[in-house]
């Protein structure tokens, strides 16, 4: 499975008010607008090619009163739709959006691949590299204790001990017991990784992204997360002993595991890997710190 074949959605919240935000999206796909209303005061952008964008409200965003409340959400989309949906950022931007603690980016990548296996896999290789991971997009302790929990050692545990071959098989190990019939906000989809999202929506939801409205980080922690899926996907199985974080080597093996394990190499990654190591101390090219000249000439 190449990450390029995997379909997906983003949901970017901000503060603006929802009309401007869903004709920003209008200017960039066409389509007309429509108001839907409801619980979450919904404007919809039918684009040119019949897809549906909306921008709603998500009371999560405290800081600002109820019209000032804006969750961006894609229609599903494809890798090569990426270049469109960063106009769409940037004209979301350009007409005012903005975002601050409160805000995040969530990105759903279809579940439709992943069998029980597949996504132990997923979890396994996520949690094993968390430490960096949760560094490297700089996810705030705020977050982290609510919204954006880290995987629990103890539910990788039961994944390894287990061995779920199918989704049947997966449920209980998710939810501690046998649930059939899920909510929207049940407690186990505030994980970085959430897989509650596999029974709710057919997706698996990353939700370690802050708030943003720079198009080309958003591109990087899109980009991240279909390499990490695509990865659990081919692998024939995973190793979950964490990878300690050190601050001396945290760009050098973050660097790693984006060009080695994930394969988010060449030109075509540059800036991928520039967004993602900017928060990370270190060398990207020395493991222990940059020779010394004495030291380089040494080893001449």
């Amino acid at each position: 499975m190449n990450m390029k074949e995997l379909k997906f959605g983003l949901e970017v919240e901000m503060l603006a008010e929802r009309l401007k935000i869903a004709k920003a999206v209008q200017s960039v796909v066409g389509g007309r607008i429509t108001h839907e209303g409801g619980a979450y005061d919904c404007y919809s952008v039918t684009d040119l090619r019949g897809r549906k964008w909306k921008v709603v409200r998500d009371a999560s965003l405290i800081n600002v009163p109820m019209s000032h409340q804006a969750e961006l959400v894609s229609p599903i989309l494809v890798y090569d739709d990426i270049p469109q949906f960063q106009e769409v950022v940037r004209a979301a931007r350009k007409a005012g959006g903005r975002v601050d603690a409160t805000c995040s980016v969530h990105c759903h990548i279809s579940a439709e691949h992943f069998d029980g296996k597949k996504v132990a896999n997923l979890a396994k290789i996520f949690y094993k590299n968390e430490d960096l991971i949760i560094h490297a997009f700089g996810v705030s302790r705020a977050r982290l204790q609510r919204y954006t929990q880290p995987l629990s050692e103890s539910f990788i545990r039961e994944l390894e001990r287990r061995k779920p071959k199918t989704r049947d098989e997966l449920n209980p190990i998710i939810y501690g017991h046998r649930n059939d019939h899920p909510t929207h906000y049940a407690p186990e989809r505030y994980r970085t990784v959430n897989l509650h999202s596999i029974f709710w929506l057919n997706t698996i939801e990353f939700r370690f992204m802050e708030g943003c409205l720079h198009s080309g980080k958003i591109r990087a922690g899109l980009v991240f997360c279909l390499a990490i899926a695509a990865k659990a996907l081919n692998a024939k199985c995973a190793s979950s002993t964490k990878r300690a974080y050190n601050s001396s080597s945290a760009k050098y093996d973050f660097r790693v595991f984006m060009v080695s394990g994930l394969g988010l190499i060449g030109d075509e990654f540059k800036n991928v890997r520039k967004h993602l190591l900017a928060n990370m101390p270190g060398d990207a090219a020395w493991k222990n710190g940059r020779p010394q000249r004495a030291e380089a000439e040494a080893c001449n």
